[in-house]
């Protein structure tokens, strides 16, 4: 059966979605002796499929569970030569991480040459749970663990409401579980309440556990386990809420601030103007501050005078 060329390349292996799909652009891959185009159709069955030269095959799909060690880092190939998680595995497929750990952090890690089992466990609408076992360096507070429970805000964005289960008695060994993926959550969320992270494991990955599998060791998970991790997701993207993209707020510049001014003055009534105009006129008769001075010192002066002629005549 035909269908889109970057899918039959991430289904065998070659490539992620995105990557298969640059690979097309940059004329890596032919079909049939033709360069092929970002959305052409092929059968991987009846048409010959080329990338770099190497022949395109349905491959077995493998679905790994790897606990990794600190000090290797969860890339295929890492350009600054440091180790990465492939080479703690010997399988003849072409594999990738699902996901990420970092390098600082051990634990469960999926793989996988799956492209569909790869986009439902990694892609954020599917919400998929993941569990993390945390030593911090000090004890949690119960405050701290409200906040956790309720969201906090980090400087991209806040965090979805965290299950917190308390592990040791001094509060220092926390089993929180989050379904999100952003870059060093765990730390910076810990970091945020004055609580850094120690030691980070991650001990389970949705219906998955990492149980007593050793440090670099790894296993095939299980049909029953492929199973009910992408029932899983099915069910969590069904129930999951849709999230309005958080945006990081602008900076309020001058122009905002004279905007908002302008926007907050009262507003003058109809004729408010007309009547003070009338009022500060000249042809008022009313007489200003300033007249009724003037007028009552004319006033005064006179009826002095007047005094002053009485009196001389009485003499």
């Amino acid at each position: 059966m035909k269908q889109r060329l970057h899918k039959i390349l991430a289904a065998a292996g070659i490539a992620s979605l995105r990557k298969s799909e640059q690979m097309i652009t940059e004329g890596r891959i032919k079909v049939n002796g033709v360069i092929a185009n970002i959305g052409d159709l092929a059968d991987l069955e009846t048409d010959d499929i080329v990338a770099d030269g190497n022949q395109v095959s349905a491959e077995t799909k493998r679905y790994l569970l790897l606990n990794k060690p600190t000090g290797y880092v969860t890339t295929v190939t890492d350009p600054h030569g440091r180790p990465t998680v492939m080479d703690l595995l010997d399988v003849r497929e072409r594999i990738y991480p699902i996901g990420r750990l970092d390098v600082d952090t051990e634990g469960l890690l999926l793989l996988t040459n799956d492209g569909d089992f790869s986009q439902k466990m990694a892609h954020p609408s599917y919400e998929i749970e993941k569990t993390y076992l945390a030593e911090l360096s000090k004890m949690l507070s119960e405050e701290s663990e409200a906040l956790l429970v309720r969201g906090i805000m980090l400087e991209d964005g806040p965090t979805s409401p965290a299950k917190i289960k308390i592990v040791s008695n001094r509060r220092r060994r926390v089993e929180i579980t989050i379904h999100e993926g952003r870059n060093r959550i765990i730390r910076r969320m810990f970091e945020s309440i004055e609580a850094p992270v120690t030691r980070l494991r991650r001990i389970r990955f949705g219906t998955v556990e990492l149980e007593d599998l050793p440090k670099r060791g790894y296993r095939e998970l299980t049909g029953k386990e492929v199973e009910s991790l992408m029932d899983l997701a099915v069910e969590s993207k069904r129930t999951a809420k849709p999230r309005t993209p958080w945006k990081k707020p602008e900076e309020e510049t001058r122009n905002d601030r004279r905007l908002a001014f302008k926007a907050s003055r009262p507003v003058r009534r109809d004729g408010a103007g007309e009547r003070r105009a009338t009022f500060d006129s000249g042809d008022s008769r009313r007489p200003t501050s300033k007249s009724k001075r003037r007028g009552g010192g004319r006033r005064s002066g006179a009826s002095n005078g007047r005094r002053t002629a009485s009196r001389s005549g009485r003499r």
